[in-house]
């Protein structure tokens, strides 16, 4: 028997999880060039295109999140861009010791964003979705 607070809750738990991606996909369009700069500072190559890539999945998989639909996917993609980012944007083992508590934490940040994704991947977006509304019909 399901929980009467079950779907509220992971309608919650979507747009809480939703919305740091969507936050921080618009932030990067803010300051494109800061984000190109900061993505070139990891290493990684041709770093605009990148940028643009990186603003797809975070305010496109957010959105997706949020309203619950192709939750599944969405979830499993925006939780291995967490992974990926944190591994390197986040290197805390190769940090100055006054930086190392702070990356840390953002590095832990990311893969406990990364959990999250998997349980909703595992379990769903709930009845308050599009997707339970797209099975429906």
């Amino acid at each position: 028997m399901q929980n009467q607070l079950q779907n509220p809750t992971v309608l919650a738990g979507r747009i809480l999880l939703g919305l740091i991606f969507i936050l921080a996909g618009f932030g990067k369009i803010g300051d494109f060039n800061g984000t190109v700069g900061y993505i070139a500072s990891g290493g990684l190559p041709i770093p605009s295109v990148v940028a643009v890539l990186t603003i797809l999945v975070e305010v496109g998989g957010g959105l997706l999140l949020v309203f619950g639909f192709f939750t599944r996917p969405a979830a499993l993609v925006l939780g291995a861009f967490s992974v990926l980012s944190a591994i390197v944007f986040h290197n805390f083992w190769a940090v100055p010791e006054a930086e190392k508590m702070m990356m840390t934490t953002e590095f832990l940040k990311n893969l406990s964003i990364a959990g999250g994704m998997l349980v909703l991947a595992a379990f769903g977006p709930g009845s308050i979705s599009l997707d339970a509304k797209r099975n429906a019909a």
